[in-house]
């Protein structure tokens, strides 16, 4: 099949770069051409285990060869270790599975306006999110996002979302009403240019959450399940949100998500209020329990905590000083570098030097390694990044 036949048989929703890889194995991928790469995006903070890890294989054959689907018209068991495991591991005391984060974030949205119009019956139905933002592809996601050039042509948008600039919460204050059912944001934004939220700003947050009776929503899409070097990102900021969604890391490749909330919400969700039909199958809840099975037995959450912390300061220390370098920013290895121009250009050469970084918006290349990455691959990253970056502007 040519290059132009590929792209006929495909809607053009993705900038796609030419190459296809074939094969994956702890942090390297291989193209077509046997080419090995180093990879520092796992598939958008997804492989956080890297690729094809042997404990997340073992479950998913094991569960493949007994049972796929049955419905959750039935009682699925794997699915009810994956709920207890995850509600030890976070302040939440149930769990409601889908398949992705923009459907987590689907259901953060419903229960939020059907426990404030159907339980509390304050009638509100206003979520204020945040500028520079990103929470999904649905209508309701794209449109809870705080960036315009995802809505372009998918007007009319539904009602019930205001905008509010991130890290400011006199502002937040302001965009506060008694239509206000709740506020939803990200610890570290990370579509949005990788730009982590101030704790004063969050324990706000909280606050005004506390003061005006409004739910508080925690996207962990990106970030939850280690990332930052906590189980959950919020965890860095001593607070309880009353939901929390995760998807990208919980599956290590296999598709899952989930929305994770306090006791009290239950209520708003009783049967037939909010389905999905793969939500929660028996091997998306056997992969699911071996990722995080595997993140305890390995401790990964500290080494997460500090690999970052050590990649940070080398990223500092190395381009910190650059004219053109506006700041360096991140949580354990979730990284941003913020240049004064666009970034492209770099992930292309690092591309053809067998490195793979990303965006985080036009301005910001972003650095996610896997869990599991060695020193070795560590050094060999900052060599390609010197090369490609050059020398000190």
């Amino acid at each position: 099949m040519t290059e132009t036949t590929k792209q006929q048989v495909l809607f053009p929703t993705y900038a796609r770069t030419p190459v296809a890889f074939v094969k994956g194995e702890g942090s390297r991928l291989w193209d077509e051409q046997g080419k090995a790469y180093l990879d520092f995006v796992s598939g958008l903070a997804v492989t956080n285990l890297g690729h094809c890890h042997p404990a997340v294989k073992a479950a998913l054959h094991e569960q493949v060869d007994q049972l796929w689907h049955v419905s959750n018209l039935y009682q699925v068991p794997q699915q009810e270790k994956l709920a207890q495991k995850l509600i030890e591991i976070s302040d939440a005391d149930r769990v409601f599975f889908c398949n992705s984060g923009a459907e987590a974030n689907e259901a953060a949205i419903k229960l939020a306006r059907k426990y404030h119009q159907n339980v509390l019956q304050t009638g509100r139905n206003e979520i204020v999110t945040f500028e520079q933002s990103f929470h999904g592809r649905t209508l309701a996601t794209l449109t809870a996002t705080g960036q315009d050039k995802v809505k372009d042509g998918f007007h009319p948008l539904p009602a019930g979302f205001v905008y509010s600039p991130y890290n400011d919460l006199d502002a937040l204050a302001s965009k506060i009403s008694d239509r206000t059912c709740a506020i939803m944001l990200e610890m570290v934004q990370g579509e949005g240019g990788v730009n982590p939220a101030e704790p004063s700003f969050v324990q706000g947050v909280a606050e005004l959450c506390r003061e005006h009776g409004i739910l508080m929503i925690v996207d962990e899409i990106q970030t939850g399940i280690g990332r930052t070097g906590k189980w959950f990102a919020y965890q860095h900021y001593g607070i309880e949100p009353d939901i929390v969604t995760v998807a990208k890391g919980l599956g290590n490749g296999f598709p899952i998500g989930a929305m994770l909330g306090k006791a009290h919400l239950a209520e708003a969700f009783g049967p037939g209020s909010h389905a999905t039909t793969f939500g929660g199958t028996p091997i998306a809840s056997s992969v699911g329990l071996a990722v995080l099975e595997t993140m305890d037995q390995q401790q990964l959450i500290d080494r997460v905590a500090d690999l970052g912390s050590r990649l940070l300061s080398r990223l500092q220390e190395r381009y910190g000083g650059r004219k053109d370098v506006l700041e360096i920013r991140g949580k354990g290895l979730l990284i941003g570098i913020q240049f004064d121009h666009a970034v492209a250009d770099y992930i292309q050469q690092a591309r053809e030097k067998g490195l793979l970084v990303v965006q985080a918006g036009p301005n910001v290349l972003r650095l996610l390694p896997n869990f599991l990455v060695t020193e070795t691959e560590l050094d060999e990253a900052m060599t390609i990044l010197e090369q490609v970056l050059g020398t000190e502007k």
